[in-house]
């Protein structure tokens, strides 16, 4: 799958809750969005656009779908631009189970295990632009078997030490480059599958949307608070 299967009126409401969500999160937190809160901002969006959400994993880190909804499953991921603002890595899932240190394992095993756990049909990527002043937000929908997102699409080879005991010894795997992508795997990091993307003219349409935030709380929970209690109502006795 290379394209996107909603109507264009769904994709227009998720650009627009895309914004509202977004500016509404940095009214009261100056963090940038990152895992945990994208998701559930991932599911509001999805939500007020007409698509119904039926599961979530709140938080969890267990590999494969963070999200179910009526356009299918969800992977979410938040990660920040490189320097160029060209590219971004992901991480994804820890392959102890076929490969490590102690056992290298084979690719064969390696990417039947990583298309196994893949049981999501796009990636919902949220990635950041930070300056002094602000964030820059886009926000992609990548299908999960997107040529540059699937292992199975490029060379593996054995990541090889360079220095000191392990100079010679494998210490990984790595690929070789599609369209500028490659994906690589560091036995020191718990074998963990790093994906580091290269953002293609052809990528480009696969952002749902863009938004830009300057950086200072708006509210605070007390003025939240207030804001949203026109009419007075008796608080709870402390007593």
């Amino acid at each position: 799958m290379t394209e996107l299967e909603f109507s264009v009126e769904m994709r227009a409401q998720m650009l627009e809750n895309f914004v509202k969500c977004v500016k509404g999160y940095h009214f009261i937190n100056d963090d940038p969005i990152k895992e945990t809160p994208w998701e559930d901002i991932n599911a509001q969006i999805l939500i007020a656009s007409g698509c119904s959400v039926t599961k979530q994993s709140n938080g969890s880190h267990k590999p494969g779908a963070d999200l179910s909804c009526s356009i299918g499953d969800l992977s979410n991921k938040s990660t920040q631009y490189d320097k160029d603002n060209k590219s971004f890595k992901v991480s994804s899932y820890r392959l102890t189970t076929v490969c490590s240190d102690k056992t290298p394992g084979n690719i064969q095993d390696i990417t039947a295990e990583i298309n196994r756990r893949k049981n999501f049909k796009y990636y919902s990527i949220i990635v950041r632009e930070e300056t002094d002043s602000g964030f820059r937000y886009d926000w992609y929908l990548f299908p999960s078997d997107y040529p540059e997102f699937n292992p199975s699409s490029y060379t593996w080879t054995p990541k090889l030490g360079k220095i000191s005991k392990n100079k010679g010894v494998t210490t990984g795997w790595e690929t070789n480059t599609l369209n500028g992508s490659s994906m690589s795997i560091s036995f020191s990091m718990s074998s963990q599958l790093w994906m580091d993307i290269v953002v293609t003219e052809e990528m480009k349409k696969f952002i749902i949307a863009s938004c830009n935030v300057i950086k200072g709380r708006k509210l605070n929970y007390i003025q939240l608070f207030d804001r949203e209690s026109e009419v007075s109502l008796p608080l709870a006795s402390s007593t």
